[in-house]
């Protein structure tokens, strides 16, 4: 859990998300109330609910990246999910609690992840004492042992082929799943994973060089390290207060009458009430309360209103964020000031041929009014549109830049409209390549 000070996480959004400024705010207060709440006593601090968000506004305007910047920000437990991809219970298809199972096997890798890295230098000497058995024998004389440790530790061997014995991870029985119930496999019985308790922790070998074969055996020797149980129970925690949970595409399954999808599209709604206002849901690691998982729910609302949704629904997302379209501006500063902007990637990108890229000012300006017109014209997909109107203006120099090392490009706005001529202004062409 980060300490940041709402400030400070709307400065480090900014790195990454141009605009919208009101989003950024509710999502670092909706961050800090979080640290606040850790900070208080026993009952209190059961007693207070996040504040879930509703964001509003077109594709493309930084809605998805904003909560996944921040979900990375706090090392929280975070899952994107459409609101359409579920079912209401009863019918064919994944209901609404399989969202908070698939954060809890999120929750889990981020714990290991974080604790095989507390064990890595225990674990690097575990592998490479496997990597000498592999190499020399286990019966091999201590002083042959550490002849081929100087080697192996020098380097000289890391493109040499060996025969590892790994943990055989395949499922005897296959993916099974119940018909028209996906996950159900990981609820009361789990066949997998009976079967290989019963195959007493079976084993392979595999072939393949030194140097690959360094983080296959660094992560099994970690994980011998860790205490399994312990990595469930602080990732079930984590999931319960600091899972970020974000619904995308809420607007789709907002109805305004009573015909027959309106009324599967309500059971979904209702399906997600009880989650979001509170409940326990079963997992194959045990029981999960989603009291204080900080749902961010969102969609453009084109076609059906906020106030569509069910009221009760309406009401477990107190807290309501309208992101603007973006503007040529708005455009040219992703392009330019965000950390890892677009011109930086494509530069880069052919720096490794070789190639020096020099993408000017006009370009940019031609690249960001190229984009507008476009969404203006033909489809509204936000700073979406970037990358393929980049994509398509860079495709002759990203083709060539193998066979051009050492030569320098500069991509100017003429070159811009040389590239795009007879493509942006055609609205019937623009709609299939641009």
């Amino acid at each position: 859990m980060t300490d940041f000070s709402p400030r400070e996480i709307v400065s480090e959004l900014d790195r990454h998300i141009i605009g919208q400024k009101d989003a950024k705010r509710a999502v670092a207060v909706a961050l800090r109330n979080r640290w606040r709440r850790q900070q208080l006593e026993g009952s209190l601090r059961e007693e207070v609910m996040p504040k879930n968000i509703l964001m509003i506004g077109p594709t493309g305007v930084g809605k998805t990246e904003i909560s996944r910047r921040l979900a990375k920000l706090a090392g929280a437990p975070f899952i994107k999910v459409e609101a359409t991809k579920f079912t209401e219970v009863g019918y064919v298809g994944r209901d609404v609690e399989q969202i908070i199972r698939d954060l809890v096997e999120i929750g889990i890798a981020l714990v290991r992840e974080k604790k095989r890295e507390e064990v890595k230098a225990k674990a690097h000497q575990g592998a490479e004492d496997r990597v000498l058995d592999a190499l020399v024998g286990k019966s091999a004389s201590p002083a042959t042992r550490d002849s081929f440790r100087k080697k192996l530790r020098a380097g000289e061997l890391d493109d040499k082929e060996i025969d590892v014995e790994v943990a055989d991870s395949g499922n005897p029985l296959g993916g099974m799943e119940i018909p028209g119930m996906p996950g159900a496999n990981i609820g009361v019985l789990n066949l997998s994973e009976m079967f290989g308790k019963m195959g007493g922790g079976r084993t392979k070998q595999r072939r393949t060089t030194v140097r690959d074969s360094y983080d296959l055996l660094i992560g099994e020797e970690s994980d011998k390290l860790l205490d399994q149980e312990q990595v469930v129970r602080e990732a079930i925690a984590a999931v319960e207060n600091n899972g970020i949970v974000f619904l995308d595409e809420i607007d789709k399954v907002a109805t305004k009458d009573g015909h027959s999808a309106g009324v599967s599209r309500e059971g979904v709604q209702r399906d997600l009430l009880p989650l979001v206002e509170g409940t326990t849901v079963a997992t194959k690691h045990g029981a999960v309360k989603t009291d204080h998982i900080l749902f961010i729910a969102s969609g453009a609302f084109h076609v059906s209103k906020p106030s569509d949704l069910l009221p009760e629904l309406q009401g477990r997302l107190p807290i309501r964020v309208e992101l603007r379209a973006l503007t040529k501006e708005d455009f040219r500063r992703i392009l330019t000031e965000t950390e890892a902007s677009l011109i930086k990637q494509y530069v880069a990108l052919m720096q490794t041929e070789n190639v020096d890229l020099e993408i000017t000012d006009d370009a940019i300006d031609a690249i960001a009014d190229t984009a507008v017109a476009l969404n203006g014209s033909v489809e509204n997909i936000g700073a979406r549109r970037l990358q393929t109107v980049m994509e398509r203006v860079l495709d002759d120099i990203s083709f060539e830049a193998p066979d051009k090392a050492g030569e320098h490009y500069t991509v100017d706005a003429a070159y811009v409209h040389k590239a795009l001529d007879g493509i942006a202004g055609n609205v019937d062409l623009s709609r299939y390549i641009l």
